[in-house]
């Protein structure tokens, strides 16, 4: 779990927001490893709760969709393995863990972001199990796979489509306050390795440079998946907690005084600051883990840098 206070948007709030993420993938945070006791996992979940809000917090940041499974019951993917022990069995008490989690956050007076990753789909080839009603099994020509995770292809517009809908789906059917991204976009880079999406390049490139038409795919899902939630909920936030380096200052005059190896824009394919200018986003929580003497990615610069581009 990981604190953070920083928060940048097109339009700031009234309130300072204090959240924690509970990761979800691999039982890192909730519910623990080998627990798939429905009345343990809500006992568990409410220790949680308690512990940060008396530690100050005002918002949980909830991991529900991992790997293209759910942490609820969806028309479209799987129960997760991390909460029953296999991927697409229901919890043997049943329960619908995402109304419980948002019934008693709210109780507490605490807002609930859905955490999701947009274009993982498995998370290691070579150990997950996968069920027989899950995406890849269904459309496999959809994904690729780089080191040992399979990812959605996000130039294939049947993709960005798709998980479009499964995120509508899931805004309108609870009551969150935010759906949440975090820094999992294109993948990061393995070594010297490319990621495999030559064959939608050819297919759709159209005439782009191959970084620009990655960058302008997910583009496209941001501006997609802003549209659906709030057509059906203009409350409800957007909001994406991005690798902490946008571009280093050597690539782009607008970039922060930095040496990182790789970059939101030039390695990940997000463009955050078009996206924010944009009004696409409505916040984004950057992922400045560094110390301040951390020479090629200084805290204290990173911090004054996102601060200075809130739109």
């Amino acid at each position: 779990m990981i604190l953070f206070i920083s928060l940048i948007g097109h339009a700031q709030p009234k309130y300072e927001f204090r959240g924690v993420w509970i990761a979800t993938v691999d039982n890192i945070d909730w519910p623990s490893k080998g627990n798939f006791d429905s009345e343990s996992q809500k006992s568990e979940f409410i220790r949680q709760l308690e512990m940060h809000k008396k530690n100050g917090m005002n918002a949980v940041i909830v991991q529900v969709r991992p790997a293209a499974d759910a942490f609820f019951p969806s028309q479209y993917e799987p129960w997760s393995e991390w909460l029953t022990g296999k991927q697409g069995q229901p919890p043997a008490s049943y329960y619908d863990p995402l109304a419980f989690m948002i019934e008693e956050t709210h109780k507490r007076g605490m807002e609930f972001h859905a955490w999701c990753n947009p274009y993982r789909a498995v998370f290691k080839i070579s150990q997950s199990t996968i069920s027989p009603t899950h995406i890849t099994k269904i459309h496999p020509e959809w994904f690729l796979n780089y080191g040992d995770t399979k990812y959605f292809d996000p130039g294939n517009k049947d993709v960005q489509a798709y998980v479009t809908e499964v995120i509508r789906d899931m805004v309108h059917r609870y009551d969150i306050d935010a759906v949440h991204f975090d820094d999992y976009f294109y993948p990061y880079r393995i070594g010297t390795r490319e990621f495999p999406d030559e064959n939608s390049f050819k297919k759709y490139g159209a005439g782009m440079s191959r970084d620009d038409w990655r960058r302008s795919n997910v583009d496209s899902i941001i501006i997609k998946l802003s549209n659906a939630i709030k057509k059906e909920k203009k409350f409800c936030k957007f909001g994406i907690s991005p690798f902490g380096v946008w571009r280093n200052k050597d690539r782009d005059t607008l970039g922060s005084d930095t040496r990182a190896g790789q970059t939101n824009y030039d390695d990940l394919f997000a463009d955050i600051l078009l996206w924010l200018r944009n009004g696409w986003i409505d916040y984004v929580a950057p992922q400045i883990y560094w110390e301040f003497e951390l020479k090629v990615a200084p805290y204290g610069v990173l911090l004054d840098w996102w601060s200075r581009y809130s739109y």
